[in-house]
């Protein structure tokens, strides 16, 4: 049953890989010169598939930036390495360059935009009297309030001088942002946050969202979005603006889609698929509550699936750690509650794991639960529900050989969970 989750796993990845979808999607080459403007997680592989992709005879130039450890080798696009999940001075380097050659660009030229989840804070170019410094306070502050990614970019999007539509308004040229989608909905402006997408928000709600959140902002970045909620700074481009006419964003890649990959899997193997959608969110000890509940009807009552089946998930949940700290992402957390949850149910094997191949901070993309994790936990003096309570569910996974491990996987389509009911 391991394999089995783990196969479904590598499935739902291999759905989002660029190598397999991205050329189909590439505009023809223009009269002019062709800028590439890659940014997150996938930045790098979709940079070297477009690459493969395109006429060799066609000038071809541009800048990927990815995270540390993402890089990939290509021939014509440079990869550039930076902060993730927290900004940082390279990041914020290499979007000036970004912006700068997009500035520079003619009518008879192209932008092509190549975005995927991580951008947010890779793509990191401050307004002007925010500092990098200001703007990764902020970004921690944020990280670790539990807010929502929308949420979390909305602020963002107020804050940077090239997120918010603001890279494909500075251009001349014709922009085709091709995207792959890592935040529920697939709203191309809530992914890297929306460079080239207009940005129905307002400074106003950036505003709303630190205040909802509980976040006190350096105070630079109070001034500036009070000045903004006051009318004194120019908005984001909006939808229907004009300045994003020549802008097309087109999302190539989504979770459900990743889903519906691993279903396949399960399905051959004879176990019938449930997809429950992939915009589940919440904190992640919470969603797995919900899990567990479902859980423990189809054990008792077969309803409202017989067994055998497979209860397959996306989206991005979150852990609110506060001041105490962990080890451990959103997808071990949620796996973590759901042990404790399911304690003495039975035959239930899961696997939560992050598309990106990195769960949090750590080197984990996520982890597994067999009937006999708990067990075998117990036999090492380790309790489930006081791991969880301190947010270690890194270390606790760790302990029992139950972390998935994949390294990087250059792609990110948001979090993938499957629990096998039989």
């Amino acid at each position: 049953m391991r394999a089995l989750l783990e196969e479904g796993f590598r499935a739902a990845v291999a759905a989002a890989d660029p190598a397999r979808i991205l050329a189909p999607a590439l505009p023809a080459p223009p009269k002019g010169r062709t800028f590439v403007a890659a940014v997150g997680k996938a930045a790098a592989s979709m940079a070297a598939a477009l690459e493969a992709a395109w006429p060799a005879e066609a000038a071809l130039e541009g800048i990927a930036l990815t995270r540390y450890r993402h890089a990939v080798p290509t021939r014509r696009i440079r990869v550039i390495e930076a902060g993730h999940p927290v900004p940082d001075a390279a990041g914020e380097s290499a979007a000036r360059e970004i912006l700068a050659a997009a500035q520079a660009l003619q009518p008879d030229d192209l932008l092509i935009a190549l975005i995927s989840g991580g951008g947010s804070s890779l793509l990191a170019l401050p307004v002007e009297g925010v500092s990098m410094a200001d703007l990764k306070a902020l970004t921690t502050q944020l990280l670790h309030s539990g807010a929502p990614i929308q949420d979390i970019n909305t602020v963002r999007k107020h804050l940077s001088s090239i997120q918010g539509g603001r890279l494909a308004a500075a251009c001349r040229a014709p922009v085709r942002a091709l995207i792959i989608s890592d935040v529920t909905g697939d709203a191309p402006t809530h992914i890297a946050s929306g460079p080239c997408a207009p940005d129905p928000t307002t400074y106003a709600d950036a505003r709303a969202v630190l205040a909802k959140h509980g976040v006190t902002p350096p105070p630079a970045i109070a001034e500036f979005l009070a000045r903004g909620a006051a009318g004194r700074v120019a908005e984001t481009p909006k939808p229907g603006s004009a300045a994003l006419a020549h802008a097309e964003n087109r999302v190539i890649a989504t979770a459900h889609r990743a889903l519906e990959a691993a279903a396949s899997v399960f399905h051959r193997a004879g176990i019938a698929p449930a997809i429950l959608g992939d915009t589940v969110t919440g904190e992640a000890a919470e969603v797995a509550k919900v899990m567990a509940a479902l859980v423990r009807e189809i054990r008792n009552y077969r309803a409202p699936f017989s067994p055998p089946v497979a209860l397959i998930s996306g989206g991005e949940c979150t852990v609110s750690v506060g001041a105490a700290g962990g080890r451990g992402g959103r997808c071990a957390e949620f796996l973590l509650a759901l042990a404790a949850e399911l304690d003495g149910t039975g035959a239930v094997h899961a696997i939560a794991a992050d598309t990106d191949g990195i769960d949090g901070s750590e080197d984990n993309a996520g982890a597994v639960l067999t009937p006999t994790s708990l067990t075998r936990a117990r036999a090492l003096g380790l309790d489930a529900a006081r791991s969880l309570a301190a947010h270690d569910s890194y270390g606790f996974f760790a302990a029992i050989d139950d972390l998935v491990v994949t390294g990087p996987t250059y792609t990110n389509v948001n979090d993938f969970r499957a629990i096998l009911v039989t």
